[in-house]
């Protein structure tokens, strides 16, 4: 179902975000019952931009009523105090934590290890941890990547075993599949992770780290996302050509709306200014299947 979102003029914190373009589209089926997330990354900055994408996200929240949102790391850029919590997190976000939205972190290799215990991450203490959604049949499960040793491996591997949910969505900060120009793709943490993913039939793996957004085309089966460009962007770096990239946005910043009903995760990728810049669905099982264009 399309759904015209109407720009408004937002106060969020001190700063006020005018609309930066004409009312977009929120084209997810946007169905009753579906599971609706967002997905942010690398967005601890306390800039113009973060505030900017954090009122496109509440614009979109008013047509596409998501309960929760994904953080895939870097979720504090310097300074940890109190006051670099409110401006680099609460204030950006507070329409949505004022809604009960729930925010879900994972630590990326510029955040404290104690951001574990900040109550509005919902990490409960634990540098990597497990979650059913409140709808569907989804678990999330959200790893620690800076430090990946063998007692996070062999809890991942006892988890996912365990779970007997149909959709197993992973996501962390580094990325397993990447062509960005700054840091590619981390192939010994793939070596470790991928083997798991596939034995335990996981669908979709969540990443940041690069600044932008990539889709890489399906790797065994599993759909892989890198969306480190919801605060930073790193303008033209994701490699001409590459031959990992199904579609890549690396020119502004970008946040995701995905939708999850029965065998089919619907995704939306749009800009800071609105615009579309991908869509598609996840089909699950995996397969050769797995997107379509």
């Amino acid at each position: 179902m399309r759904v015209r979102v109407r720009p408004l003029l937002l106060l969020v914190g001190a700063l006020a975000v005018a609309p930066l373009s004409a009312a977009f589209e929120v084209r997810l089926p946007n169905k009753v019952g579906s599971l609706r997330v967002a997905v942010i990354g690398d967005t601890g900055t306390g800039s113009k931009s973060q505030y900017e994408i954090g009122a496109r996200l509440i614009e979109a929240r008013e047509a596409f009523p998501f309960e929760m949102v994904l953080m895939l790391g870097d979720n504090m850029y310097g300074g940890e105090r109190p006051q670099d919590f409110l401006n680099k997190f609460e204030k950006p976000y507070k329409p949505l934590l004022d809604a009960g939205v729930k925010f879900y972190a994972t630590l990326g290799n510029h955040d404290d290890r104690e951001q574990r215990f900040y109550k509005l991450f919902n990490m409960n203490g634990e540098l990597y941890y497990t979650y059913k959604a409140p709808k569907q049949d989804v678990r999330f499960f959200v790893l620690e990547s800076s430090y990946m040793d063998r007692k996070q491996l062999d809890w991942l591997e006892q988890q996912l075993q365990r779970s007997g949910e149909p959709w197993k969505i992973v996501y962390m900060h580094h990325p397993l599949y990447s062509s960005g120009q700054a840091h590619g793709s981390s192939t010994s943490l793939r070596e470790l992770l991928e083997p798991l993913f596939i034995k335990n039939n996981v669908s979709v793996v969540f990443a940041g780290h690069e600044h932008f957004y990539e889709r890489i085309k399906p790797q065994n089966g599993i759909a892989y996302f890198t969306e480190g460009g919801s605060a930073k962007f790193r303008d033209g770096n994701i490699r001409d050509q590459s031959p990992l990239t199904a579609k890549g946005f690396d020119t502004d910043n970008s946040f995701m709306l995905v939708e999850i009903d029965g065998d089919q995760l619907h995704f939306q990728t749009i800009s800071r200014t609105g615009d579309t810049v991908d869509e598609r669905v996840v089909t699950r099982p995996k397969a050769e299947q797995s997107t379509r264009p």
